[in-house]
């Protein structure tokens, strides 16, 4: 059903230029793409606070279109509801919209990714949740806001199981970890290998472990994160700093790698010592800087596999919920009010998350006012 104009507007917090990312965006008003009866709005309850979000406000992979409200896992409730919405979806349906709002969906003629369900891989128009552009010249803006406007058929309702405040990381940074695990046959009989135990890899660790991964192995630099490692499913830990012999030591251990760290710096050659023949090594990270030099023999010598993931389709990230209620994957998540949005984000950067930040709209926050740092 159409509904009429709505009377609440849409304010959030918004970066101008690249300082927002230092913990200096400002509140302010701004104007959603134009309606279409595909669409939905969606009064926002709860916004995972992720490190796209952070590169993207300091125009880390690319310029940014400023101004830009970032928020890319969000949830709330459907409080406008197009005549043509997918997905049986009814006004205040709890739902939630990940990182990417828009794909072709063959609207330019026959797209292979999006005809196959693999919308988050269009080739043709892939639009993120903010600071992208719709078909109908729109822009995207994200949920460190009140509101959210998107095309019906990428908003997912979410599981009664599943808090709003767990399910909105999953949205971005659980469906990013998930999608490869699952495409790579993660699973019984299979070990695997994550580097990296920040927001991302948590996540890998749970959903490794949730599939049945015989083992599941953290790399980390220390082992400061070693207890909690253990607490979220992991079996074993590597501590590179602590033991120069490391990769020597769990050479050829590791069925698949899922490399979630944003670093140019990262030993990736010693991680290929970790894989066994046919061995897998999945990039999930994006630094702003690219990839360390890699040298071609490992590869050769192993049959190694390098590869990446990007987030996932719909039907992943419905997957992914199906997989949590099941298995009771419960994310490790702090609670911040949207009114400290800025302070989240200088504090996500500085590594203090442990191991995700959900904004949360307290139920006054129509009539409270917002300041930046």
């Amino acid at each position: 059903m159409a509904a009429t104009t709505p009377e609440y507007k849409f304010e959030g917090w918004l970066g101008y230029d690249s300082s927002a990312a230092q913990g200096n965006m400002i509140w302010g008003e701004y104007e959603p793409k134009p309606w279409e009866e595909t669409d939905v709005d969606i009064k926002i309850t709860h916004c995972g606070v992720c490190g796209s979000d952070i590169h993207t406000l300091r125009s880390g992979w690319g310029p940014t279109d400023y101004p830009c409200c970032v928020g890319h896992e969000i949830v709330g409730h459907v409080v406008r509801l197009g005549s043509k919405a997918e997905g049986g979806l009814k006004l205040g349906d709890r739902v939630g919209v990940g990182a990417q709002s828009d794909s072709c969906q063959g609207r330019k003629g026959d797209c292979e990714a999006c005809a196959s369900g693999l919308e988050n891989h269009c080739p043709v128009k892939h639009v993120g949740t903010y600071n992208g552009r719709y078909f109908n010249g729109g822009k995207s803006y994200g949920g460190y806001a009140l509101y959210n406007r998107a095309p019906s058929h990428f908003v997912i309702k979410i599981p009664d199981a599943i808090p709003s405040a767990e399910a909105a990381p999953m949205l971005c940074g659980g469906v990013t970890t998930y999608t490869p695990l699952k495409f790579h046959g993660a699973g019984p009989g299979k070990t695997v290998g994550i580097v990296g135990l920040g927001g991302l890899g948590h996540f890998a660790v749970m959903w490794a472990a949730a599939l049945g991964a015989d083992k599941v192995v953290v790399v980390s630099r220390t082992a400061a994160k070693k207890a909690d490692a253990f607490k979220m499913g992991a079996t074993d830990f590597i501590a590179t700093d602590e033991d120069p012999a490391w990769n020597k030591k769990h050479a050829s251990t590791l069925d698949i790698i899922i490399s979630t760290v944003s670093s140019s710096s990262m030993p990736l050659m010693q991680y290929f010592d970790l894989l066994k023949l046919d061995g897998t090594f999945v990039q999930v990270g994006a630094p702003d800087d690219g990839l360390p030099k890699i040298g071609a023999m490992p590869l050769i010598m192993k049959r190694l596999k390098l590869t990446g993931s990007l987030i996932g389709s719909p039907k992943d990230i419905r997957d992914m919920f199906a997989l949590a209620v099941e298995k009771n994957v419960r994310p490790w998540v702090e609670e911040i009010p949207m009114k400290d949005a800025n302070k989240a984000i200088v504090d996500m950067e500085a590594g203090v998350a442990r191991y995700r930040y959900t904004l949360v709209n307290e139920p006054e926050a129509e009539n409270t006012p917002a300041t930046k740092l």
